[in-house]
């Protein structure tokens, strides 16, 4: 075991004073994302989206965190958290205490967003708003298009009490019979069924959601019994498995150990029950009882309990008022240092290159796959496959190398979660075009993003590595910001060459020289850094970008630096278990966190101040004892002055940033940075768009004066000819 790694006696004795919960602190993320929706800066339509991510970002949380709680709830001797001393049992009270009010401030933000929609005559209407001919629509719609896919069913001693799928709609009634006296009824919305059902879009878009129309006719389901009352529900159910955890022989096809896990996730216990506007206290405790739910795991919805129909209405409003309610449209553009004509080989040979996404293009790195995959020089392609987009260029290129008789191994991690099916799929692909196929570690996710490209040169060996901190999934490179890292440096090839041979052999603890790799040397590397500058004092500087921080260790360490006078700055999008600002703990550390159009993805470390001195790192891994124990990750040092000073020069427009960017304060809130009338209001996000989009403006200008220069070019020709004559 590492010498670095604190005991659970010892984490469990942790000093609290300046940490938080990491469920507690996630919450407070997502209520950030929420409060997007409140920004007037935000175009309307976005304005809604961001409500649905609030949503789904919610069922994400109590299918994998709230799930994995109480899994260790039931454990007779439960682990303690080391940010607050609590129980299992503790921190999910505490989640049930604070979940109601993000209902309640959803359904008024909600509120106010659909009446803004009415502005733009776009009406998400109720039944009793409808005309009559509207009403009759409707009727005609249901009994034409609804009716003939519903499976209803009575719940009595003949038909038991059904599966609730996790996260699907349901109407349930309670029924009044003469024969049979009371009982209930079951609607599963089907799927198959639109989102909404449109009733006019011609001068105005109008529109029902589906279940809400069932739930207007749902007595003609049960025409044999009375409705006493129905209600719209929900049941959100544990999706937290973790392969490594269950016993398997080890002799059974992986791929077909997970697809049997995958089945069991949709029938794991309920964690939460929603019931949109109103449930009567009989059918709450007749579901509680069949669902063998406590009532603090129940939530009233006003809101819709689904917002996967907000990506629908878009494809139904009028160009023109989607165009005035949305962002501005956005290309990713290739950077003016990469020439799109040359091949990629010669030009990262030539020069280290830094794509920063989505502002520029994947294109440059596929290009780079591309070019290996024909070149007789290059021998082998390796890469380490994390998430994947539907239509990947990345897979035809590394099917064309096999072609091509190159050697491709392909690491791929079938256990992204909510992606496993996806993952299973591109591996049987993979395989059957010739791949060579690895998988992950039991225990060990590999979260990596490394690719190797190894080339005959003369009379040695050459490589070629890209190390980003994303994935390879073209469709999130639009999305999520993140660094795309390629190199010609051997040093770090040779590294890359190592790890790709002890992953084959599962080696976890190789030795590197200049990679940092978990569960190898990477979180005793990123402690040895902060240590460096701990000797600084208070000359001492760290920066660090990333998604979550949650180990105990750094935090530990980070509250040294404080102490020691090291001026420290974070980046953390999400989960944020340190608490800054507080003396004699970390008053010298200062924390933001930035939410925007797209999703802030990059991880960045950073020890030392001039560009020359600083010690630059950027890969996969998150600052949590997930990724830097229980994860393979890489992190590349960057020695590349020019490539440096780029990450500086976007390191510094983060830091600027007072528009997106909230200050993480003592007690854990997020606070809005204040900004008097004399200070330039900077939007990092913005910012970097617009210079994506000079990029562009620049090349278009440039082909304009090619052409204007051919042309003079032309006219004078042709003068002369006329004037000889």
């Amino acid at each position: 075991m590492p010498k670095y790694k604190n005991d659970q006696k010892n984490k469990t004795c942790q000093d609290i004073l300046y940490t938080q919960n990491r469920e507690i602190s996630w919450l407070r993320f997502n209520e950030r994302v929420l409060n997007e929706a409140t920004d007037k800066s935000v175009p309307l339509y976005e304005r809604l989206k961001f409500i649905s991510i609030f949503t789904s970002n919610l069922d994400e949380f109590f299918m994998v965190r709230v799930g994995s709680l109480t899994d260790l709830s039931m454990i007779k001797q439960p682990p303690i958290d080391s940010k607050t001393g609590k129980t299992p049992t503790e921190q999910l009270n505490d989640i049930f205490k604070i979940v109601p009010s993000l209902y309640e401030k959803r359904y008024k933000i909600y509120c106010q967003v659909e009446q803004n929609f009415r502005e733009y005559n776009i009406y998400h209407l109720n039944y009793e708003e409808l005309s009559k001919k509207e009403k009759d629509f409707v009727k005609k719609h249901y009994k034409n298009f609804i009716k003939p896919v519903l499976s209803p069913q009575i719940i009595d001693f003949h038909h038991p009490f059904p599966h609730l799928i996790n996260n699907d709609l349901y109407i349930i009634a309670q029924l009044r019979n003469k024969s049979k006296g009371t009982l209930y009824g079951i609607v599963p919305v089907p799927n198959m069924l639109s989102k909404i059902v449109v009733i006019s879009n011609s001068n105005s878009l109008k529109y029902m959601l589906t279940e809400n129309i069932m739930l207007q006719f749902i007595d003609q389901e049960f025409p044999m019994y009375e409705i006493i009352n129905k209600s719209l529900i929900r049941v959100t159910r544990n999706a937290d498995i973790n392969p490594d955890d269950e016993q398997y022989d080890v002799d059974d096809d992986y791929r077909h150990h997970i697809k049997k896990i995958l089945k069991t996730r949709g029938r794991l216990c309920p964690v939460r029950l929603e019931f949109y506007n109103y449930i009567s206290s009989e059918t709450l405790n007749f579901l509680c009882n069949n669902l063998n739910l406590k009532k603090q795991k129940v939530f009233k919805s006003k809101s819709p309990l689904s917002m996967n129909y907000v990506f629908s209405i878009g494809d139904q409003m009028p160009k023109a008022t989607k165009k005035a309610i949305s962002y501005e449209s956005f290309s990713p553009t290739t950077p003016p240092f990469i020439n799109s004509n040359e091949n990629m080989i010669k030009q990262v040979i030539k020069n280290d290159i830094l794509l920063f996404y989505p502002y520029h293009k994947m294109d440059s790195f596929i290009n780079l796959i591309k070019d290996a995959a024909i070149d007789p020089n290059v021998i082998s392609i390796k890469i380490t496959i994390y998430r994947l987009a539907n239509n990947s260029k990345l897979v035809d290129y590394l099917k064309l190398a096999v072609e091509n008789n190159k050697e491709v191994v392909v690491l791929i991690e079938l256990r992204a979660r909510f992606d496993e099916e996806s993952n299973i799929q591109w591996s049987n692909e993979l395989e059957e075009s010739g791949c060579k196929i690895l998988y992950g570690f039991e225990g060990y996710k590999v979260h990596s993003k490394i690719c190797l490209i190894t080339m005959k040169g003369k009379n040695k060996i050459q490589y070629i590595t890209q190390i980003g901190t994303g994935n390879y999934n073209e469709q999130t490179a639009k999305i999520y910001t993140d660094l795309c890292f390629m190199t010609a440096n051997q040093s770090i090839g040779k590294d890359a060459c190592l790890f790709f041979q002890n992953m084959s052999i599962s080696n976890l603890y190789g030795k590197y020289s200049k990679l940092l790799v978990s569960p190898s040397n990477l979180k005793f590397q990123i402690l040895s850094l902060i240590d460096e500058e701990i000797k600084k004092g208070h000359e001492g500087n760290i920066f660090m970008k990333m998604n979550s921080l949650t180990d105990i260790d750094i935090i530990n360490k980070l509250s040294e630096a404080s102490n020691a006078g090291v001026n420290i700055k974070l980046n953390i999008r999400g989960i944020c278990c340190i608490l800054p600002g507080i003396e004699g703990k970390t008053k010298n550390i200062k924390i933001t966190s930035i939410v925007g159009r797209f999703l802030e993805h990059p991880r960045i470390y950073c020890f030392g101040k001039s560009a020359e001195d600083i010690k630059i790192y950027i890969g996969s891994a998150d600052m949590m004892t997930r990724n830097t124990e229980k994860r393979v990750e890489i992190l590349v040092p960057i020695d590349n002055i020019n490539i440096k000073k780029q990450i500086l020069n976007i390191i510094n427009i983060i830091n600027k940033d007072n528009v997106k960017a909230r200050k993480i304060k003592s007690n854990g809130k997020l606070e809005k940075l204040s900004t008097d009338n004399n200070k330039v209001k900077i939007d990092s996000q913005a910012y970097f768009l617009k210079l994506s989009k000079s990029y562009l403006l620049n090349k278009q200008y440039k082909k304009k004066n090619i052409v204007t220069y051919v042309k003079n070019i032309k006219d004078k020709i042709i003068h002369k000819i006329k004037k000889f004559k």
